[in-house]
């Protein structure tokens, strides 16, 4: 039952965070830091009140090795939302962070000295020729529908690539964190529920060298269309009430994630991530209209599919279903 319900948690959750992400860049590109914020403030409250005991109890892991781990999480999380900013759309934005498994490929070797079979880095090169597919088609749409003015299109194609340049970069640093992550749960155990309070908790202070923008993006957002909330009848501005229903879900697919962790093998975990981007971006591409031509789908085929191969799932379901045979003969 438990399976099950993170499964709904999970798509429910993750699916309706992205819509109301994409939502809020639509009318606002630069609100990254207001929805970071938010979102970090809300997971801090409550893992302040059920986790950490209102500051009772003590951290299984010390608190510098926190520090380490929260300066990764903050920048990644600032860096990813602001990518929005910079020319990037919603479904390229979603498909450059699938290619985590990339990333953590490179890091796993140059750092933990890892060798993978031939069969994971031809997945790997299948992801990869899959994201180039998408950027590189993104980046002529970018130049083809910037203005008629060459030096406009020159700096829209300029933007585009600091965004590919932030998305890069946030995805490096977030396999770096999950490899320091990986080595302190060896060390102090795995405590998921006091990291997940402790990263959100710790990089609020760091907000204050954003708080003016935070600070215009809140008269922004004060300043938008009125909207009445079904059931309960509140009328507020639209923009708060995407913000607030885009911090809910995202508590949402967290703690469903969460619950498959601790309930299902990583080889579930890997399919039911991998299969709710994939509803995700399929609603991203035909509620939002964005723009994806055969070429985009081809690179997204190859990624998803580069991502099964990389978790062997057909093997491991081959030997789950020799497995349950077995059983019934027994």
């Amino acid at each position: 039952m438990r399976p099950a319900f993170a499964v709904g948690l999970v798509f429910a959750g993750c699916c309706s965070n992205v819509i109301f992400l994409e939502l809020l860049a639509r009318k606002h590109p630069g609100c990254g830091n207001i929805v970071t914020f938010a979102q970090f403030l809300f997971i801090a409250v409550e893992g302040f009140l059920f986790e950490a005991d209102l500051g009772r109890k003590r951290p299984a892991i010390p608190i510098r090795y926190y520090a380490v781990m929260v300066t990764m999480f903050f920048t990644v999380s600032v860096v990813n939302n602001y990518a929005l900013n910079l020319n990037i759309a919603m479904p390229l934005h979603m498909i450059f962070r699938s290619g985590s498994l990339i990333a953590n490929m490179i890091l796993g070797i140059i750092i933990l000295k890892k060798r993978y079979s031939i069969f994971k880095y031809t997945s790997i090169a299948l992801v990869s020729v899959g994201i180039f597919i998408c950027t590189f088609m993104s980046a002529k749409q970018v130049t083809s529908q910037s203005s008629s003015s060459e030096n406009d299109g020159f700096q829209a194609f300029l933007r585009w690539l600091l965004g590919i340049g932030a998305l890069t970069f946030a995805l490096l640093m977030s396999a770096r964190m999950g490899i320091f992550q990986e080595t302190l749960y060896k060390q102090f155990g795995k405590h998921s529920k006091e990291a997940l309070f402790y990263n959100h908790a710790l990089p609020l202070p760091g907000f204050i060298f954003l708080a003016s923008d935070i600070y215009d993006h809140a008269v922004l957002f004060n300043k938008s269309e009125l909207y009445q909330v079904p059931v309960i009848g509140v009328t507020v501005p639209i923009m708060w009430f995407y913000l607030l229903m885009n911090v809910i879900t995202q508590y949402v697919c967290i703690r469903g994630v969460f619950i498959l962790t601790t309930e299902c093998a990583s080889l579930t975990v890997t399919l039911v991530v991998t299969l709710r981007k994939f509803v995700s971006l399929i609603f991203s591409i035909l509620y939002f209209q964005n723009p994806f031509t055969l070429w985009h789908w081809l690179g997204t085929s190859f990624v998803f599919i580069g991502t099964l191969m990389y978790t062997e799932v057909w093997n491991n379901l081959g030997t789950t279903k020799s497995q349950l045979q077995k059983d019934k003969k027994n």
